[in-house]
């Protein structure tokens, strides 16, 4: 089944939909050129806000690995996602010095580039068209895809589920999909994870029937 993460969350309300919803992730941003950036306290507030059911995500870019280490030990994140030029070496620190997973996030245009990422020893890969552009790239390049990943840029609640349909990735990942004037919206995150479970209850129900007549 495939699970949901709601990144760039920054305000109690943000948290509140998020309990409701319940998507399996939700990320803070620690990259502080981005508008959707937190700070370790404000991080640490809205954690403890949240369902301990859905787990944080920490979202760095060419971040010291001693805040990321901090973070992941004080347990204001749960899973650490690399979108800098972090190299495999740093991957492999951070999962022995924390004992948290690893997602590695790469930029996708070609096969090879696919091919890349799946060599990473990252614990999954995140495959994204461009840090925060919001757009989509060519899904067509993770037909062949071996390993899970999470799927990344441009999707909305409108084209989220054809993407879980024709994919199946192990989770997808929405930020600027799920706001409007630059804030969380809770009612597209609300036809957001709809869009994503309705697909995946079909699925389950023409399982079922497969079964029941094979």
């Amino acid at each position: 089944m495939t699970k949901i993460k709601f990144c760039g969350l920054s305000a109690p309300a943000d948290i509140e939909a998020a309990n409701a919803i319940r998507p399996e992730f939700i990320g803070f941003v620690f990259a502080p050129g981005s508008r959707r950036y937190v700070t370790p306290g404000r991080a640490c507030a809205l954690k403890m806000a949240l369902d301990p059911k859905i787990r944080t995500v920490g979202v760095f870019v060419n971040e010291a690995e001693e805040t990321i280490v901090r973070l992941a030990r004080e347990g204001t994140i749960d899973v650490i996602q690399l979108h800098g030029k972090e190299d495999d070496s740093c991957v492999r620190r951070l999962q022995q010095r924390t004992g948290k997973q690893v997602i590695r996030a790469f930029r996708v245009s070609t096969e090879e580039d696919v091919r890349e990422a799946e060599e990473s020893p990252a614990d999954c890969i995140l495959l994204d068209s461009g840090a925060g552009t919001g757009c989509a790239f060519d899904w067509g390049l993770l037909k062949s895809a071996r390993r899970p990943y999470f799927l990344a840029g441009g999707l909305t609640p409108e084209n989220a589920g054809e993407a879980v349909r024709l994919l199946r990735p192990y989770a997808v990942d929405v930020s600027s999909g799920i706001e409007s004037g630059g804030k969380k919206d809770r009612l597209k995150m609300e036809a957001f994870a709809a869009a994503v479970r309705s697909v995946q209850t079909v699925r389950v129900r023409q399982d079922a029937g497969t079964e029941a007549t094979g």
